[in-house]
Formats: C-alpha cells, structure tokens, sequence
C-alpha cells in the first residue's frame, strides 16, 4: 500500500482585524456656536395685546399708568392732549432727553424740582447758563444730576432760540405733521410701535440743527406726549376728547 501522501497543512487565514471607522467632526468655531444658540432659542412671539383697563372709577384707561395716582393724572389731563406752545414742547423736550435710560414717572416725580433749577425752562435763560450754573445743577439732588444732559440742554436753549426766531419752535415742529395731530386708532398696547419713519426723519434734523438724545425712541414717545400722535387706545376714555383737539386754533410762534 503506498505511504498515505501528507497534504501540506493550510495556513490558517490570516484574521482581518475590523476597524470600526469614527467620523470626528471638526470643531465648531466660536461663529458657528453663538449662531447655532441663536438658532436653537424659539422664536420670539407676538406682543402682548394689552387692551384698555377698567379703573375703580368706571373709566378704561391705556393700562401703561397703572394705579399710580400720579401717573393716572398724567395720563388723562396731560397725555395725548395737543401742545402748542413753544416753551412748553421745549421743556417736554428736554425732559424726555433726561428720560433716556430711566422711566418717564422717575422725571415725573422730579419735574417740579427740574423747573426750578432749570428757571421754569425759559430757553432765554438756559441759553445764557455759565460753567458755574452747570456745577451748581449737579449738586441739586432734585433733578437727574448727568453732566451730559445738563450741558446739552444750555446747547439745545440756543438752537431753539434760532429755530423760534426764524420760523417759530412750535410750527417748526407741527410742520411735520402738516399742523395736525395723527390719530392712530389703536385698541392694543401691542399695536404701538417705538418709533416710526416720521419720528426717525424728525430726530435726524433736530440732531443736524444741534439737539442732542432726541433718538428715534425718544421723539416717538414725545410725539405722543404733547398730542401730535394721538395714541391713546380707542377704547381708552381720553382718545375721543384728544380727537376733538385736533386742530390749532391760530398759527403762531409760541
């Protein structure tokens, strides 16, 4: 019987190690991060409609006075009703400048004490102010003591005694509005807006002219202030008496 042929041993197959391949993903620049943040927060919503609110006295009201009583007289013997003297929108103003980065019941609070340092916001006299009378306002612990808003005033006082000579502050003003206040005929808080065209193209010449903090912002809310936007809520029970005021009796210069 012949030998019995050995067939050579297989090899074993070599084992193919299984490589699990693990994508890296580069890392995100600081950019991307903050915009994936933004991204990843919801949308923001609708505002608030905030309507009228009815007061103990049975009046509906704009609901930004609150039950203050201070504020609630403000907002219906002064709010929205048409101004047409000169002086006078020179001090609103001026008074909303100082308001810039506070609430408006904070000057409201300080008016008194801001005429008299101010010498009732005659514009004659404010123009003539020296460095010593500026120190001395900032020592008067009645009024918001800001050295900024102190000496832009004395510089506004001057601009608008070039402005009142030539053309008259309040017809400078209501020329704007072609002499009649805009009745919004709002019925929601959430309807209002911060400032309009109108208030941007208003704050870019008193600035040209040499007013200072009369921003887009600031001109919108004094707007509404002294009448010249009537945005008092329709259902708000001063909005009908404002609309009645609507037209300046005599065009002058005060």
């Amino acid at each position: 019987m012949p030998p019995t042929k050995k067939l050579p041993a297989k090899k074993p197959a070599a084992k193919t190690a299984s490589k699990t391949t693990v994508k890296v993903e580069p890392k995100a620049k600081p950019a991307a991060k903050a915009a994936a943040k933004v991204a990843a927060k919801p949308a923001a919503g609708p505002k608030p409609l905030r309507p009228p609110v009815l007061h103990g006295d049975g009046l509906a009201r704009c609901p930004w006075p609150g039950e203050d009583p201070l504020y609630v007289a403000y907002h219906d013997e002064e709010w929205g009703v048409p101004e047409w003297d000169s002086r006078a929108l020179f001090e609103k103003l001026i008074l909303d400048g100082f308001q810039a980065g506070l609430s408006w019941i904070t000057i409201l609070r300080k008016r008194d004490a801001f005429r008299k340092g101010f010498d009732g916001f005659e514009p004659a006299k404010i123009a003539r102010y020296t460095p010593a009378k500026v120190e001395r306002l900032m020592q008067d612990a009645g009024i918001v003591r800001n050295r900024s808003k102190i000496e832009s005033t004395v510089k506004s006082a001057r601009v608008w005694l070039d402005i009142e000579s030539q053309q008259g502050f309040s017809n400078y003003l209501w020329d704007f509005f072609d002499g009649k206040p805009i009745q919004a005929g709002r019925r929601h808080m959430g309807d209002i807006p911060t400032e309009s065209p109108l208030s941007q193209k208003i704050s870019k010449d008193l600035k040209t002219r040499g007013f200072n903090f009369c921003g887009p912002t600031i001109i919108y809310a004094f707007a509404q202030a002294v009448g010249m936007i009537n945005d008092h809520l329709v259902g708000c029970h001063c909005y009908e008496r404002c609309a009645k005021l609507a037209y300046r009796p005599t065009r002058g210069t005060t």
